[in-house]
């Protein structure tokens, strides 16, 4: 089992930036894909940000280069530093986990699928 809370989120005006983390607890989640999802108003889960078990990380083209997800092995903690939001970024942000042994841009998929924590509001707007 795999337990995910994220940190609190927050309002910004377009251009502006915020960083979210999540605490990980639980056994045997070396090996799983890690990162965030989205979902804004009215719109379907995206998976925008993931590690995978390699330690490679892989974003959705919408945030490539905005976005950057780190973590802290030692603390357990996966953080995702959002620069450049924009108000289509704006949407409930979950820390996720899924997806055994899988690798690459196949995770963004896998994280809508297993474990997600209670998610943390994003909100961007002028």
């Amino acid at each position: 089992q795999v337990s995910l809370n994220e940190s609190e989120g927050g309002s910004v005006q377009p251009g502006g930036s915020l960083r979210v983390s999540c605490q990980v607890t639980g056994h045997s989640y070396d090996n799983l894909c890690m990162g965030w999802f989205r979902q804004g108003p009215g719109k379907a889960p995206l998976g925008v940000a993931a590690i995978d078990y390699t330690g490679s990380t892989v974003y959705h083209d919408s945030v490539a280069g905005r976005f950057s997800l780190s973590r802290d092995n030692e603390k357990n903690l996966l953080f995702l530093q959002m620069d450049n939001l924009q108000p289509e970024d704006s949407g409930m942000y979950y820390c996720a986990a899924g997806g055994v042994l899988v690798q690459g841009m196949r995770c963004l998929a896998y994280l809508l699928f297993e474990y997600k924590g209670h998610g943390t509001s994003v909100t961007v707007s002028a």
